[in-house]
């Protein structure tokens, strides 16, 4: 089978970082914990457990050592609690989800009703949620009733989200009464990369794979966006997922992964989707990246 990879797949920079911080730590440390899964990423937070990594739900879970705060960040408050106990913290949040922090905040202090469209229970949305007072989170349309009238409004957005949801939100609000309507672009310039990679290669392919984690906002979002062009798109975790019947038939197939996906979980999916049809030619390996051209 012919297996084409997206130009733009796997590990950012926030996710990257935020797993060489955790590895570093863990060689020098033996009690260290993180706030929530590191990234969401069964495979790599399994490795990372196995090294001494400790994934806890909530602060009242740990009593002492080091603290990794992951890349989705975490609540001033929480950040507070943990101060309080004692604990070492190590901060791995990524510097753009840093930055919509600090937005959040600023725009309350000049006085806006803060708005972020995103997904309410998503870490990253709500560690933004409680840079602020009284922030309203919008995910679609259904959730525009929670607009005071006649407000100032400032909107950010889940770095993850893609351009034309936050634009379609942003063109709906435009319609509510407001006063003033101010908007600060926070999405994520790598996230949009690889969703434009993603759709450029699922037009060129019979079949398209998604590799990620089923928790990971962005990689459901490259999944939903190449189902948009590409009917045959499938979002898996890894290969052990893959229901190889649905490969009947297709001659060529896609694969693109999640910014919090590793490399290694890509290569092997190539690897062994290459050889399913060991009769003909198989595709160039994931070290020699096809462009979505």
């Amino acid at each position: 089978m012919k297996v084409l990879v997206a130009e733009k797949c796997g590990f950012c920079h926030g996710v990257r970082n935020a797993i060489s911080v955790a590895e570093k730590i863990l060689a020098e440390e033996k009690d260290v914990y993180s706030l929530g899964p590191i990234i969401h990423n069964k495979d790599v937070v399994d490795r990372l457990a196995k090294s001494g990594l400790k994934t806890v739900s909530g602060i009242e879970n740990i009593h002492s050592g080091t603290v990794l705060i992951r890349s989705h960040g975490a609540a001033p408050e929480q950040i507070t609690r943990l101060k309080e106990k004692g604990l070492n913290i190590i901060d791995a949040t990524c510097i753009l989800v840093k930055r919509v922090q600090h937005i959040a905040a600023e725009l309350e202090k000049e006085g806006y009703q803060v708005v972020i469209i995103g997904e309410e229970n998503h870490p990253e949305v709500r560690a933004v949620v409680g840079c602020a007072s009284d922030v309203i989170v919008i995910a679609d349309e259904s959730d525009l009733h929670k607009l005071p009238q006649y407000a100032k409004l400032g909107v950010i957005c889940q770095t993850t989200q893609s351009p034309d949801h936050f634009g379609k939100m942003l063109g709906a609000m435009a319609s509510k009464s407001f006063s003033e309507l101010k908007v600060i672009n926070t999405l994520c310039r790598e996230a949009i990369k690889r969703q434009e990679s993603a759709v450029r290669l699922c037009k060129q392919v019979d079949i398209m794979f998604v590799l990620g984690g089923l928790e990971s906002a962005n990689t459901r979002r490259l999944a939903e966006l190449c189902k948009q062009v590409n009917q045959e798109t499938y979002h898996l975790q890894n290969w052990q997922e893959l229901d190889k019947s649905v490969l009947s038939g297709k001659k060529s197939a896609g694969v693109t992964a999640g910014a919090s996906t590793p490399d290694w979980i890509i290569t092997d999916f190539v690897k062994n989707l290459e050889v399913m049809d060991s009769g003909n030619e198989c595709g160039k390996s994931f070290h020699k990246k096809q462009r979505g051209t």
